[in-house]
């Protein structure tokens, strides 16, 4: 049979977490694209040699997010499967996500059921997606999300492509939520689906929990001010700002996001009303 989804896996110097990723990987029976974000380390050597079946696109440089970007474009499959370095697919998953897609026209992207390794307990994001606020529509699968985690994410490849990907203004991490915010403006929904399964076994090679905690708040501004309406991108910043008073990482998060505003603005496009009003209920 032809195959229909494409694993799409970006990484940078986690090589020893990338071979177990991909040693599962190879049980699904599907096409496995790496993207390498310049890593320092011997990754695209070692993965080139040991994983021949494996598509390497070595970009020489840290693209953050955007390397997802690249693998989608790479891929002729009608669908994509995200991994990073430390997740990998349930047996079975993808063809289950396949058959959702084919019934279900407007779905644009899955989000799946992620069982956080090595206990087998499930990702509270997943809890959160399965009540979300926004209910269920009769033509989906499940319920509605605008927010996901990419790990755990099959999308559409023709919607991806639509969109544009995911923002290079952002980098990483939460490059998610403004994706889905894009998918829901040009038509495109995004649900959960628990009975499409990925697996994550978080890396303890991971950067600083301060560092991530800056660049978290850094993109939950930079992503107002690139899709919400004024008077939220204002109570936002000066929220982010009285934070700052007594509060470091929010100081660098505002500073950092600061110097990517001239990019925001040249970028900034408000959602349609519908989508704004779903966005304001969800929080």
């Amino acid at each position: 049979m032809v195959p229909q989804t494409t694993v799409v896996v970006a990484t940078r110097d986690r090589v020893d977490d990338l071979r177990r990723t991909l040693t599962r990987l190879r049980e699904l029976d599907a096409p496995v694209i790496v993207v390498d974000n310049g890593s320092s380390d011997d990754t695209v050597a070692r993965v080139r040699r040991e994983f021949d079946q494996v598509e390497v696109l070595a970009l020489g440089r840290n693209e953050g997010a955007v390397a997802r970007n690249h693998g989608v474009r790479r891929a002729t499959t009608p669908y994509v499967a995200f991994s990073d370095d430390d997740s990998w697919w349930a047996p079975g998953a993808l063809t289950r996500a396949e058959e959702l897609f084919a019934r279900h026209p407007r779905l644009g992207l899955i989000a799946a059921r992620t069982i956080v390794e090595p206990g087998g307990g499930l990702d509270p994001v997943c809890v959160e997606m399965a009540r979300s606020a926004l209910g269920r529509d009769d033509d989906l699968p499940g319920p509605s999300v605008l927010g996901f985690v990419c790990c755990g994410a099959v999308v559409r490849r023709s919607a991806f492509v639509e969109v544009g990907g995911f923002h290079p203004v952002l980098f990483w991490p939460g490059e998610e939520r403004l994706f889905s915010w894009d998918m829901a403006a040009s038509g495109w929904s995004c649900c959960y689906v628990d009975d499409v399964v990925a697996h994550h076994q978080p890396s303890p090679s991971r950067p600083p929990s301060a560092w991530r905690r800056r660049v978290e708040l850094r993109n939950e501004l930079l992503t107002t001010w690139l899709r919400r309406p004024v008077g939220v991108v204002l109570a936002q910043t000066f929220a982010l700002a009285r934070r700052a008073v007594a509060d470091r990482d929010a100081g660098a998060a505002l500073a950092a996001a600061v110097r990517r505003l001239p990019a925001a603005l040249r970028h900034r496009r408000p959602l349609p009303a519908e989508v704004e009003r779903r966005v304001a209920l969800v929080g």
